[in-house]
């Protein structure tokens, strides 16, 4: 699925969101573990990142040629600054159904490209002929919470122990959905 759109920040910087390609295994890679080592918000952890950027091309590759699955990335400057991805949940009865995930490097946290990313990412959900995204967030992550709010998502269950944090301990999950129609 291919997508691009530029994008004026709240700093009225501009940033592109576009699909990320097999070349930017690096950085994508880079920017994946950077994110999953600055905050305890995400499903793993830096160390446990198993793949190097060969496999990371490979996959890049996957998702780019995938008609309903993509990965998208924030550019700023011309540098990786954030990711998010749509994934299909399953086959069959769940088949309208498609999970978004997302990070950005927290040095670029409150400018708007959260919000961009996930636009670009319901945008690529609906061309994909999903009817439901669904993500699941902390819930010590008000900054998320707020921000999922305010574009339509709406909380639909819990998990009090959905991580085993390794400083906070268990994590409680809230689990959010957005209709597409």
């Amino acid at each position: 699925m291919e997508f691009a759109k530029t994008v004026t920040l709240k700093d009225n910087s501009e940033c592109l969101i576009r699909n990320t390609e097999a070349a930017d295994a690096q950085a994508v890679l880079d920017i994946f573990l950077l994110t999953h080592e600055q905050t305890d918000f995400l499903a793993s952890y830096r160390d446990e990142a198993t793949f190097d950027a060969d496999f990371e091309k490979k996959f890049l590759a996957g998702k780019k040629n995938s008609e309903r699955e993509v990965y998208l990335c924030a550019v700023l400057d011309g540098k990786i600054v954030g990711t998010a991805s749509v994934d299909g949940i399953g086959p069959s009865k769940v088949s309208h159904r498609c999970e978004l995930g997302i990070a950005i490097d927290e040095k670029f946290w409150g400018m708007g490209i959260g919000r961009a990313l996930i636009t670009a990412c319901i945008e690529c959900a609906k061309s994909a002929g999903y009817s439901q995204v669904e993500l699941e967030v902390v819930r010590e992550n008000e900054n998320a919470i707020a921000l999922y709010s305010s574009m339509g998502f709406t909380e639909f269950g819990r998990n009090p122990r959905g991580f085993l944090s390794r400083t906070q301990g268990f994590q409680e999950l809230i689990s959010m959905r957005l209709e597409l129609g």
